[in-house]
């Protein structure tokens, strides 16, 4: 992915705002405004049902939001089984980052993923955003551990994912977007915060395979994803099916419009 070298004198900037990022509302607290450009009406996305079994019983798009899995998960996304069943190393090589790319690794947890991908942007930098401070906690606690000084700690809302605008040029979501409570509002956030050009990555366990052993509502099928992903503007790349269980599947924001002479 090239870099977006305009982007690169503000990034002073951004790091600075990572501290202040830290102190907006708790975990599971609406933010009081929407996402820039996204709609400040949402009363026709979503509707309400008899919650299911895992589920929210809030719609959106036909699709049943499941319940959050919350911090008292958290040895649970470091279990070693991680490595050959979901193969974090065959999706950070599929991203192809180049070293000075900013990367949001949202519903970031333990920091799993993002500090295997800190690895791979030694010159550029990793937003790890979370709505749960518990989580966020474990994370900052391992960055000075590690020594590690190209990670920034986030702590978005259901809402909203408190990145700048036109910032990110790779966004990872592993596992986590079937449960925003709010998808539209969190992924048009996403999309504000990324370059033109700028992909997401979304990694859920396939719906479409019923002997895959996880919870039903915690799957994504290739067909609801695009749905979503359109809904907010972004552009289906490519779908690869190299994981054991999961889909690796790619939006990208378009490029701004040429103007014309």
């Amino acid at each position: 992915m090239s870099v977006h070298v305009s982007l690169r004198p503000l990034l002073s900037g951004v790091l600075l705002l990572s501290v202040s990022l830290l102190l907006v509302p708790a975990a599971g607290s609406q933010s009081p405004e929407s996402p820039p450009g996204a709609s400040s009406d949402t009363s026709g996305v979503y509707t309400q049902k008899e919650p299911s079994r895992n589920g929210i019983g809030k719609v959106y798009m036909g699709r049943e939001i499941s319940q959050v899995m919350g911090h008292r998960g958290a040895a649970w996304l470091e279990r070693p089984e991680r490595k050959t069943k979901e193969r974090p190393d065959l999706v950070l090589d599929s991203m192809k980052l180049d070293p000075t790319d900013v990367v949001a690794d949202i519903g970031a947890g333990t920091g799993y993923m993002t500090f295997r991908i800190a690895e791979r942007v030694p010159d550029g930098r990793v937003f790890a955003v979370d709505i749960q401070p518990e989580m966020l906690s474990i994370m900052r606690q391992r960055i000075q551990d590690r020594s590690i000084d190209n990670v920034s700690l986030v702590r978005g809302t259901v809402q909203d994912p408190k990145l700048p605008a036109d910032s990110i040029d790779a966004v990872l979501m592993v596992d986590a977007y079937h449960e925003f409570s709010h998808p539209r509002e969190m992924m048009n956030g996403l999309v504000e915060a990324l370059v033109p050009g700028g992909r997401v990555y979304l990694v859920e366990y396939r719906k479409e395979d019923p002997n895959i052993p996880i919870k039903r509502l915690h799957k994504m099928s290739e067909a609801q994803s695009k749905k979503e992903m359109a809904a907010v503007g972004l552009e289906w790349v490519a779908t690869k099916e190299m994981l054991p269980r999961q889909h690796f599947m790619v939006f990208e924001k378009p490029e701004s419009p040429q103007q014309s002479e």
